[in-house]
């Protein structure tokens, strides 16, 4: 090679490389002028330059904890055992661990089912017989599987993640609940059944002025894969505050699905305007009932209950008709949606406390037998929706779960229109790994090792599936390290 080609190359060279310090040192002095000059951060203006690496390791730490520091039963709101093993169960791999469970089960509230001495010996896994919603309806509806998609809307999701999870459900074989964001055509792709839910905003089915279109609602109820109607009066992520998706999520499609303008913030009402009353909560299920000709019932998380008493009175004063025909318990655990911190870290009832009190209470005023209950509330393994089966839940809904089947890592930018995974994101460069039909596949793994699981834990119960267990089933571990049954804890079951 000619020398002075290569004298050139490494003048070239050597200038880009002074170019390139030259400009690396400009940008720190603009830095530390900036950190120096501001008052409004001690930390930058004290270590200008240096401090805002803070800022930065800050955020790092979130991802590197779930890698290198945290236990595998430390972090929250799902550690990592949970996670892997929807992720296994996803993927249709082997869920056995060796050498014994890293689960401690001396905490307050853990768990212990009560193993029989003499199990059955025909261990099938299956279903148990369907459960009927609204009998008395037009329509009814029948579901036997004992884990189903939770709501999560479209526009809180992407297109992809919601394609998935809809062509999952129908081959599972059990039902996708649309959230309160209105029915998206990619709902009903793969021909899934479909909880369709109204929220305070009443997205996909509001007039002008936000109120109940009757004809909106009418032309959605009658789709045939439309099974029930859930009238949501409140989430456990955010009690007493309305739904919020951010303005760089309401694309031209969310917007005229839901009916609202495009790219500005969605807030839904805290509450439903028509509906400050038992009386009127009873009025307006009735309502749409009657225009949907389909069951009809409400979700919310609990958290004062004097007045549910006083609307299973109402009910038994108008009739068992009037009555709603299913009520889904939601934990005050926090779910999906963007919320304030307070609300998801400290209102609301967790699903431990509130799911068995509502139970109760309809025994007591004898509306058991006419109105299911659907648990909802970080309900993502076996051990968790069994104990909902034992606490007298009907059937189980889970929408995290659903979200780690599909690929969720738990980056917490749910919010952000960031999300890694795809999953909540309405970016196109990062949809790109979520493919509906392979992801499809890993909901209904999901689902069938769910209900494997669950029904591993009725048979050592000694019981056919996991709708068979009772309060009896389940022992809880109280502060002094022993475990008391669920039925000594709420003994009304058992009475």
């Amino acid at each position: 090679m000619d020398p002075m080609y290569v004298t050139q190359g490494l003048e070239i060279i050597s200038a880009i490389f002074v170019f390139v310090v030259g400009v690396a040192a400009a940008a720190i002095v603009i830095m530390f002028v900036l950190d120096v000059s501001q008052s409004k951060d001690a930390v930058r203006h004290n270590y200008p330059v240096f401090g805002r690496l803070r800022e930065t390791f800050t955020r790092l730490g979130e991802f590197f904890r779930q890698y290198f520091f945290a236990l595998d039963r430390e972090e929250m709101p799902f550690n990592r055992a949970e996670r892997e093993w929807i992720y296994r169960s996803a993927n249709g791999g082997d869920n056995t661990v060796p050498f014994g469970s890293t689960r401690s089960l001396s905490p307050v509230g853990t768990p212990i089912f009560v193993n029989c001495p003499f199990p059955s010996i025909n261990d099938e896994i299956r279903d148990p017989d369907p459960i009927i919603f609204g009998p008395q309806c037009p329509n009814p509806y029948q579901s036997a599987s004992v884990i189903n998609i939770s709501a999560m809307s479209f526009g809180a999701l992407s297109k992809p993640a919601v394609q998935a999870l809809a062509r999952g459900a129908a081959r599972a074989s059990c039902w996708i609940n649309t959230g309160e964001g209105g029915l998206s055509s990619y709902h009903l792709e793969g021909g899934p059944d479909i909880v369709f839910q109204i929220g305070t905003a009443k997205y996909g089915v509001r007039s002008d002025d936000g109120s109940l279109s009757e004809k909106k609602l009418k032309r959605i109820a009658e789709r045939p894969q439309v099974k029930m109607i859930e009238l949501k009066l409140s989430q456990g992520a955010k009690p007493g505050k309305g739904g919020i998706v951010p303005g760089v999520k309401i694309t031209r499609e969310i917007a005229g699905i839901r009916g609202i303008p495009v790219g500005k913030d969605s807030i839904s009402p805290n509450r439903h305007p028509e509906i400050d009353s038992v009386s009127e909560l009873i009025n307006e299920i009735n309502h749409i009932r009657g225009i949907a000709q389909k069951p009809v019932g409400f979700k919310m998380c609990i958290g004062a209950y004097d007045w549910f008493g006083d609307l299973c009175a109402e009910i038994n004063k108008r009739g068992l008709d009037s009555a709603p025909d299913f009520i889904t318990v939601d934990g005050g655990e926090g779910g999906t949606g963007a919320a304030p911190m307070p609300l998801i870290d400290n209102v609301g009832l967790p699903l431990k406390e509130s799911l068995p009190m509502v139970i109760d209470m309809l025994e007591s005023h004898g509306l058991r037998d006419r109105v299911k209950i659907i648990a909802s509330g970080k309900l993502v393994t076996p051990a968790e929706v069994a104990w909902a089966y034992c606490a007298g839940a009907d059937t189980v809904v889970s929408a995290r779960a659903f979200m780690f089947a599909i690929g969720c890592i738990q980056a917490l930018r749910c919010n952000t229109n960031n999300c890694p995974t795809g999953i909540t994101t309405h970016k196109k460069s990062l949809q790109g790994g979520l493919n509906p039909v392979n992801k499809a596949e890993k909901v209904a793994n999901f689902v069938h090792k769910m209900r494997k699981g669950t029904s591993i834990i009725a048979h050592s119960c000694g019981v056919e599936h996991a709708r068979a267990l009772k309060r009896k089933h389940v022992r809880i571990v109280q502060p002094n390290g022993k475990s008391v049954p669920l039925d000594e804890l709420y003994p009304q079951e058992a009475a």
